[in-house]
């Protein structure tokens, strides 16, 4: 079992130390720093607040700025204004289910002051468990135990630490996404796209994970055309990739559906208690009592791409303004980081980028020793994953948000960096390390792990490597300043 593998221990055990570090920050930067006067969505409580919820408010309010109120909101109010549908139901529905769990304390506590002790431990564990699935992954596709066990402990030490904390969907969709890619490089296809489904109901970039079943489905497609019947293969690889789509957009479906039923149907719109009703005619929010919104009269009506135009001002090249010069200085260590990787995934592997990953080499199909870790041939789906990502985002969303859109998404953000590091930092292999059972089935008897590599190259940083003092300095500094900054209502979103 797990908890006998001393680097999964060792990853959980720096998770949670990350995690409770990353609470105790956020609560003090939230009592030194006044907030900034920003321009976000804040609706009225509607329930008083008694001396137990201001001591919550006080600790942990610092994880519900900006989207983590629209978040709140929804889990305790429901889709009220037509904005709110830019933010999926998978979160808000794992608010209700840990609020139901504090039900004996209700006496307490306001529904607001539960929905945000749930959101803080939730996460918690979210991310714990997605450091270790991000560890299992990292075993099963680099080959290579050693780059697995640095790359989720650089989880730990992500760049979009906060938004992992704070009242975001991103642990959550973490966690889905990364147990969704190891079931699937276990052979559980079933259980695979039952993951990334869910995954899709939390976050909608779910729906580029397509791409996985489909490349899947597509290996075993040509690998077993020179032994069975081609036609009858072709048939069952047309109606694979056919339920992988619709297995992976039906949460969208369903949920756009349900907007255009409370938006575009008459009759279907809930009770508004009035200071939110108030809220709405203030700020102009479009409630569903109104008139039907333009989107209602589509061929195909999708309310989440009017959104993100008309709210969020999200299309093509809409974001390239000088102004935003600042919000692409921020995205760019993580941009630089993915192209990176890409180009140098590419150039080792270029015959097996060209045939699309499904023929390893031009004239056999052994794999060298070269070709473990970051380099190994099964990494060419999760990279192509991430260079979509990167493209799009970069072209049509706002870029500031690169950092957690990959952070939570790829796991190409923290295998290339610890291929990095284990390629070019000398001092690796002279921290002291501890004895310990074998990483993985293959792993050589014996095989030594160290303790926190990752901590011992912090402790001597002075003669660590400029590609480690880089990595790890990006790391950590996008993780302190995103609770300094986010945690005030700063921008950092």
């Amino acid at each position: 079992m797990w908890p006998q593998d001393p680097s999964r221990k060792e990853v959980l055990r720096f998770a949670v130390s990350c995690r409770i570090l990353t609470l105790i920050l956020q609560a003090l930067f939230n009592a030194i720093i006044p907030d900034h006067h920003a321009e976000a969505f804040s609706p009225p409580r509607l329930a008083p607040s008694g001396f137990v919820d201001q001591l919550v408010e006080g600790l942990l309010s610092g994880l519900s700025r900006w989207d983590a109120e629209h978040f709140l909101f929804i889990a305790e109010h429901g889709y009220l204004y037509e904005h709110n549908f830019a933010f999926f139901p998978g979160f808000p529905l794992a608010l209700l289910v840990g609020t139901e769990l504090l039900r004996p304390l209700r006496g307490l506590l306001s529904l607001r002051s539960c929905l945000l002790i749930s959101a803080a431990s939730l996460n918690f564990l979210f991310f714990m468990l997605a450091a270790v699935a991000l560890h299992d992954l990292g075993c099963l596709v680099l080959h290579c135990p050693r780059q697995a066990f640095y790359a989720a402990l650089l989880f730990c030490l992500s760049p979009a630490n906060v938004f992992l904390a704070a009242g975001y969907s991103e642990a959550l969709f973490a966690l889905l996404t990364f147990s969704a890619m190891g079931q699937l490089e276990r052979g559980r296809v079933w259980t695979s796209g039952l993951l990334f489904a869910i995954a899709t109901g939390v976050r909608s970039n779910g729906l580029v994970s397509v791409g996985f079943l489909m490349h899947s489905q597509c290996q075993g497609f040509f690998s077993s055309l020179t032994m069975l019947n081609p036609l009858r293969q072709l048939l069952k690889l047309m109606a694979s990739l056919f339920l992988s789509v619709f297995t992976l957009g039906l949460p969208f479906a369903l949920f756009q559906y349900y907007a255009y039923t409370q938006f575009c149907l008459p009759g279907s719109a809930r009770p508004i208690p009035e200071p939110l009703v108030q809220l709405a005619v203030d700020k102009g929010y479009r409630i569903a009592e109104g008139n039907e919104p333009p989107w209602c009269f589509w061929d195909v009506p999708l309310m989440y791409s009017y959104i993100q135009d008309v709210y969020w001002n999200v299309g093509f090249l809409k974001y390239y303004e000088l102004r935003q010069m600042p919000n692409f200085l921020l995205a760019t260590p993580v941009t630089i980081l993915v192209a990176w990787a890409t180009w140098t995934y590419v150039t080792t592997h270029p015959w097996l980028c060209l045939t699309l990953g499904l023929q390893r080499s031009k004239n056999n199909k052994t794999q060298k020793k070269s070709d473990l870790g970051f380099l190994s041939p099964q990494v060419f789906v999760y990279l192509v994953h991430a260079a979509v990502l990167l493209l799009f985002g970069g072209l049509c969303m706002h870029v500031q948000v690169l950092t957690r859109f990959l952070g939570s998404s790829t796991p190409i953000v923290y295998w290339f960096p610890a291929h990095l590091l284990q390629d070019q930092e000398p001092l690796l292999r002279s921290l002291k390390t501890v004895p310990s059972k074998p990483l993985t089935e293959d792993s050589p008897p014996g095989q030594k792990v160290p303790k926190n590599p990752i901590m011992g190259l912090l402790y001597h940083w002075k003669i660590c490597s400029p590609v480690t003092r880089y990595i790890l300095g990006y790391f950590l500094t996008y993780w302190l300043l995103g609770l300094l900054l986010h945690c005030n209502f700063l921008p950092w979103t």
